[in-house]
């Protein structure tokens, strides 16, 4: 799949990552704008595809570069949040706990997200289980973020059901790995470890909790 795609009118990059960097979320505008930067940078092989959403930053932050590379961006997200987003739990708002179900539901606000910054045309969301989605899938990904619950188990899971799809050549990018425990969880940072030490990757430069490897030709 190529990238020649044609859209309705959107905004152009730079106001997309203006709204990206206003949305809600928890990346720092510096890694958002490098995952934006590696996102463009891509092979026009496929579209950009993001595992774990939640209220929509990194997507928009993704949805500029599609907007300067004709192509668009997929996120999977089942939107009942990550472990650490239960009630109890540190990162817990119990503003976005649905009345109806109890459940944590992320969805409306991911939705005002992309739609405020027009970028409804451009970010095809999926309301699944990325494992779930994983299985469906045949399209060659040029570029697969991984965000999704920091647990082993759903961390260790995301990257076998998605790497096999990123195309050789592709960028897979991983959010929050801390090599050091004293900075942060090592769920991501194993799975980094892991793709790294199958020798399926080399290795590009990132930018702190932001790895970039690239899946050899």
């Amino acid at each position: 799949m190529g990238r020649s795609l044609c859209f309705p009118l959107v905004p152009d990059s730079t106001a997309l990552i203006a709204a990206a960097q206003a949305a809600p979320g928890f990346m720092p505008s510096h890694e958002g704008l490098a995952l934006y930067r590696a996102a463009l940078a891509a092979p026009p092989v496929g579209p950009l595809l993001e595992v774990g959403s939640w209220m929509g930053k990194s997507a928009l932050y993704l949805a500029a570069a599609a907007a300067e590379s004709g192509t668009r961006v997929v996120t999977v997200d089942h939107h009942r949040g990550s472990e650490e987003h239960q009630p109890g739990w540190e990162y817990h708002d119990p503003t976005l706990i649905d009345p109806a179900t109890g459940l944590v539901d992320t969805l409306p606000a991911f939705r005002r997200t992309i739609a405020q910054a027009g970028a409804e045309d451009l970010v095809v969301a999926v309301i699944a289980r990325g494992e779930t989605l994983a299985q469906l899938w045949n399209t060659p990904l040029a570029f697969l973020f991984i965000d999704g619950s920091h647990t082993d188990d759903s961390a260790q899971r995301d990257l076998r059901s998605w790497a096999p799809h990123l195309a050789p050549g592709g960028t897979l990018a991983i959010h929050d790995v801390f090599p050091d425990p004293a900075d942060g969880g090592q769920a991501p940072y194993r799975m980094y470890r892991t793709a790294l030490d199958s020798g399926d990757y080399e290795e590009l430069d990132g930018t702190d909790s932001l790895k970039l490897l690239r899946r050899r030709d």
